[in-house]
Formats: C-alpha cells, structure tokens, sequence
C-alpha cells in the first residue's frame, strides 16, 4: 500500500501529467495518439484571447498534427458542460490563421476528467462530444465531410461501468483510487500508472503544492454550502407554493427527503 496525494486537485494532477512521459502515455493509452513533444504547458492562456470569455487550460500539449488539453475538475458546482465546449470550441478557432482558410490544421481533442460528478450516463462512464456531421433522419456519420476529427471527452472517474473501455479502465480506476489518499500498487500493471504513484506519493508534496491543496478544499467546501444554501431556499419556496409533493421538491432540488422535511 502506498500514501498518495489526491488527484482531486487541480495541483496534484498538474504535478502528475505536467511532465511529456506522463502526459503522453496518457494520451497514448486513451485516445491511441502517439505525441511527439517537448513540454505541456500549464494554465495555457491565448494571447489575444478567444471570443469574449477568457480561457486557461490546466495541461495543454501540441505537436505538428495534434492539439490535447486535458482538464481535471472535482465537483466544482460553478462548472458547467457549456464552459468546456467553449473551451473547446477556443482551441479549435485559435488554430484557424487567417480567414483566407478556414481549414483547421490541428485535430483538437480536449479530456476532462471530473473526479466528484457521477456520470449521466447509465452505460458508461465516459461521454463525447465528436463535432461530427450526421444525417438529420437517420443519425448516421457522414465521414469525409471534415478532415480532422475533434473531440471533447469527459471521464467521469468513480462511474466505471460494465461497457468501460478496457484502455480507459485501469486509469480511472487509478484516479479514483488516489482520492481517499491510498492505493494498492498490486492492483495495476500499467507501468505508467506505477509511476504515477511515486510521482505523487506523499512524502513528494512540498509545502507550497500543499497549501495550494488546502486553498483548493476551501474552494471546494464554499461553493458546496453556497450551492446547498441555494436549493434550501427553492425548496421554501416550492413548500410555500404547496403545488408539489415532497417526491417532486427532492427531484426539482436534489436534497434528500430526511433534509426537505426538516426544513
């Protein structure tokens, strides 16, 4: 058994992928793409920024044919599907030079990973967003429409399936296991995933990556009691409407029946 930081935080899991070796072993073993780089840039910013929202990418990698970010969110209530098709969609225009050609010359692909949010999914633990074109009736893909095949993915990490991905598996599972602070070496035999745990065991935290770890909880724990504060008051309100059953107020605010009938 091996004491580990949590790959829950933003910190910890830059510290672990922000290196070429991990970040493309990474990629490699989920998406089959062999990267050929020298760096992953941390919270990535475009100067001049992209459209009117501003956007900073935890890892962002490069080389002549591909683009990949990859992000890490837990449970952070403030985040929204929508902010990282944004992201993605930033990344894709960016790559666009001049509007002579309007051809993307990279494929971008971005991987979110959120380690807090169960999936919406009943099949799998993995959801995509692939930009590609299907037929309005049928909801066949028309290949050859465009040349670069981009992607936004999410992995939701504590929802492994049945009909998981045998290359997704073994990482989620890894990501997972890391957050209660514990994990069983035996358990794997991706080397890379070995190496993952000694690169955050614990006694390889320094003080400053822990305070940042501290200040990454407290953000965590704020926005939760802003978000739980925020379903009380609907749900008063629903109760002083009185038009719905108690089933209805759990569903429209997702507290639990023992809470909303506390209030």
């Amino acid at each position: 058994m091996k004491q580990v930081a949590p790959l829950r935080y933003d910190v910890i899991f830059k510290k672990a992928f922000g290196q070429p070796e991990m970040f493309t072993a990474l990629v490699s073993d989920l998406l089959d793409i062999q990267l050929e780089i020298d760096e992953v840039k941390n919270d990535k910013v475009f100067s001049p920024s992209v459209g009117k929202g501003a956007t900073r990418f935890d890892l962002f990698a490069e080389d002549k044919k591909n683009r990949v970010i990859i992000e890490v969110q837990h449970a952070h209530y403030s985040d929204t599907f929508e902010r990282f098709v944004y992201y993605q969609c930033s990344a894709m225009v960016e790559t666009i030079a001049s509007s002579n050609n309007y051809s993307f010359p990279f494929t971008v692909i971005t991987l979110v990973f959120l380690t807090g949010k169960k999936t919406p999914s009943p099949d799998s633990g993995i959801l995509v967003h692939d930009f590609e074109p299907r037929d309005f009736v049928t909801g066949k893909v028309i290949d050859g429409v465009y040349k670069r095949k981009h992607r936004l993915i999410f992995v939701f990490t504590n929802s492994i399936k049945k009909n998981t991905p045998e290359n997704y598996l073994e990482w989620m599972q890894a990501i997972n296991d890391s957050l209660d602070e514990v994990v069983n070496e035996e358990d794997y035999t991706n080397p890379h995933i070995l190496s993952l745990f000694e690169r955050i065991e614990k006694d390889q935290i320094s003080p400053e990556e822990y305070a940042r770890m501290k200040d990454e909880y407290n953000k965590d724990e704020s926005e939760k009691q802003a978000e739980e504060k925020g379903r009380i008051e609907i749900a008063l309100n629903l109760k002083a409407l009185g038009i719905l059953t108690e089933e209805q107020m759990v569903s429209a605010t997702g507290l639990s029946l023992e809470l909303l009938r506390g209030l």
